[in-house]
């Protein structure tokens, strides 16, 4: 139920609409570049993200109009949604190149694994804001929320999407340290990963996800197969110098040497064409964003606040990272869009939602009587 609060009038996060305007403006005008060709002119595919990004401002409007606790409350039952679509794209849902991930509503391809991030966020701050241990986490502490990670984890990885089903291992992981271990867990968990880490390599990775960090160490061995994606990003990137080739000119994407440029290296078209110069900009723009919502996470007003608004912080801040990470070479190719800049609806919509609820704990951070009488 809809509900307006005056507090948006007197505390509306304008800093955080606006870098999101900023990051969102040039997604579009390198999504127009990469994707322009010249004797068709704009992709439809730019119409589309355009779409896209007019519907998360909408869902934005929409996360602003409840009040944050209610929407933790209600990622349990989005929480089991996300489930129950995970299971039917495993089992109904025809494979596309190999992966069982998008589910086709006719106007939009869904990719649950998108918003299940977002879902585990939600149930993660609703768990850990009811469990209160003065002295740090124990293991047994640690079940739950656990076992609520794992689901999706395994769903997810089984698709086969490796690299969201990471990201969501690696968002509960900032939670669970954001919400202090003893160092008696925090030694046994950090063993057991150690230990994951070979059980991995050796069982559960299959051969071409080993052939990709293979790869990842030594690019040049394969350079005209597994190793092309890397060496091209990275010539991409190089080759923009201090002020880009500029606009539509740059050489790697237009003369489709680059993969998958309006997606994972989309990030790669714009540091050709927009340099060095266009490359801080945007990144100063981007990480000020992360940084803004870190401070709304240590500025909220209770438990449930601080913890959504830091899970949706680290969830943008780690898929940047590695996405980011992998298009210079310093990680393997894993498949994580740069969130808000890459080409992809679910993404785009799920990261405005966590965008939307850290301007939610924001507003709300404010007492009551300040908003007006």
């Amino acid at each position: 139920m809809f509900h307006f609060d005056r507090r948006l009038l007197h505390h509306f996060d304008w800093v955080m609409l606006l870098m999101v305007l900023l990051v969102g403006g040039m997604a579009l005008i390198n999504l127009y570049s990469s994707t322009h060709l010249p004797d068709r002119g704009v992709s439809s595919l730019f119409y589309k993200q355009l779409v896209f990004f007019g519907a998360g401002l909408a869902v934005i409007v929409v996360v602003l109009t409840q009040d944050y606790q209610k929407v933790a409350k209600f990622g349990y039952v989005l929480y089991g949604l996300i489930l129950l679509l995970l299971g039917y794209t495993l089992m109904f849902v025809k494979a596309i190149s190999g992966s069982h991930r998008w589910i086709d509503l006719g106007f939009f391809n869904l990719q649950p694994s998108e918003p299940a991030k977002l879902a585990l966020i939600l149930v993660l701050a609703s768990c850990y804001a009811n469990l209160d241990v003065p002295n740090g986490y124990r293991l047994r502490d640690l079940i739950k929320p656990g076992l609520l990670v794992a689901v999706p984890f395994v769903l997810i990885a089984k698709q086969p999407d490796l690299g969201t089903a990471l990201i969501c291992a690696i968002v509960f992981v900032s939670l669970t340290l954001y919400m202090r271990l003893r160092w008696s867990t925090l030694a046994i968990l950090s063993v057991t990963a150690l230990g994951s880490v070979f059980v991995g390599w050796k069982f559960l990775l299959k051969e071409y996800q080993r052939k990709r960090i293979e790869t990842f160490l030594n690019p040049e061995a394969d350079i005209m197969n597994h190793g092309y994606q890397i060496m091209q990003s990275k010539i991409a990137v190089g080759s923009g110098k201090v002020f880009g080739k500029g606009f539509l000119e740059g050489t790697q994407g237009h003369l489709q040497f680059l993969p998958e440029k309006h997606t994972d290296f989309a990030f790669a078209v714009w540091a050709e064409e927009w340099g060095f110069a266009g490359s801080v900009f945007f990144l100063g723009c981007y990480f000020f964003m992360i940084a803004w919502g870190i401070n709304v996470a240590m500025s909220a007003k209770d438990k449930c606040g601080a913890i959504l608004a830091f899970g949706c912080t680290m969830l943008i801040f780690w898929q940047a990272v590695i996405n980011l990470c992998m298009i210079m070479g310093f990680l393997p190719v894993v498949g994580v869009p740069l969130p808000m800049f890459s080409y992809g609806g679910s993404s785009l919509l799920t990261n405005m939602a966590a965008i939307g609820l850290i301007m939610n704990v924001r507003m709300r951070s404010f007492p009551t009587a300040t908003a007006g009488s």
